[in-house]
């Protein structure tokens, strides 16, 4: 539960998504990223939502919803996004903002259902598929997970890969991603890793094609998602702009959420709210 938020489970063509809505204005969705939930977002909703509606969910297979029980896509996610606003009766454009995965889903929502966003986010989410020495790695790492779970020499592989160093050793970082990492039915997680990580598409040659504007945040310690990658994807989209954040691997929500709520906001505000 985030911010002490009542939430709700909403049936979906990926199984039921738990969700909390608070804040009040226009809409906005806030999709987590891969291995944590949607208490992720608990450091930056409380700015968000003075001006406006946050749907906070926890995406399929994370958090308290149903875990996988099949492969699933991007496009999958997507209309699993539509599905849940047309559940909870938000038929205009949300402002959509997306840490890793969930930046990967916007950018297929707004691409496949332009009507639905209206502005979009996207936080550490390069658009590219993941190298092939990821691929190696994570490869590796998922029959572990989906055995052991996150303990040990795992657990700390997880946080290398989400939090610097400095993060990872402030007591409530670390605590707040442990917990989310633990939640969910390992292997619905499994099977997550293989639909959103190894399977993840390539978007590149569709940023053109992206209406919205469109902010793409970089960090600086994240080595996949680079402030010139962040640059170049800005470039090629339609409306697109970027920003970095300092002090920040992949959980920008957890590691910066001043920083971002502020990005945010300004983004909204000169961008978004003129739309």
């Amino acid at each position: 539960m985030t911010m002490g938020i009542a939430s709700q489970l909403v049936p979906t063509s990926l199984g039921s998504l738990n969700v909390r809505v608070t804040g009040a204005g226009p809409a906005a969705l806030l999709w987590h990223g891969m291995f944590v939930d949607g208490t992720s977002w608990e450091r930056v909703a409380p700015r968000l939502a003075a001006c406006r509606t946050l749907v906070i969910l926890d995406g399929p297979a994370h958090g308290c919803s149903d875990p996988l029980t099949s492969t699933a896509s991007l496009s999958d996610c997507a209309a699993v996004a539509v599905e849940l606003l047309d559940a909870l009766r938000i038929a205009g454009p949300v402002d959509w903002v997306g840490n890793a995965w969930g930046g990967h889903v916007g950018m297929v929502t707004a691409l496949q259902h332009p009507e639905r966003i209206r502005s979009l986010v996207a936080v550490s989410a390069p658009p590219s598929p993941i190298s092939q020495s990821l691929r190696r790695r994570i490869t590796l790492l998922r029959p572990l997970l989906s055995t052991i779970g996150y303990r040990g020499p795992l657990l700390g592989a997880v946080l290398a890969s989400q939090l610097t160093a400095a993060s990872a050793d402030d007591p409530a970082t670390r605590e707040l991603a442990v917990a989310s990492f633990r939640r969910p039915r390992r292997d619905g997680i499994a099977r997550a890793i293989r639909s959103f990580i190894l399977n993840r598409e390539d978007l590149m040659g569709s940023l053109p094609d992206l209406a919205p504007p469109t902010l793409f945040i970089a960090t600086d310690d994240r080595g996949e998602f680079t402030p010139d990658d962040a640059a170049k994807a800005a470039g090629a989209a339609q409306r697109g702009d970027w920003a970095v954040a300092r002090g920040a691997r992949a959980l920008v929500p957890l590691e910066q959420p001043g920083w971002l709520a502020r990005e945010i906001l300004d983004f909204w505000e000169r961008g978004a709210d003129r739309a």
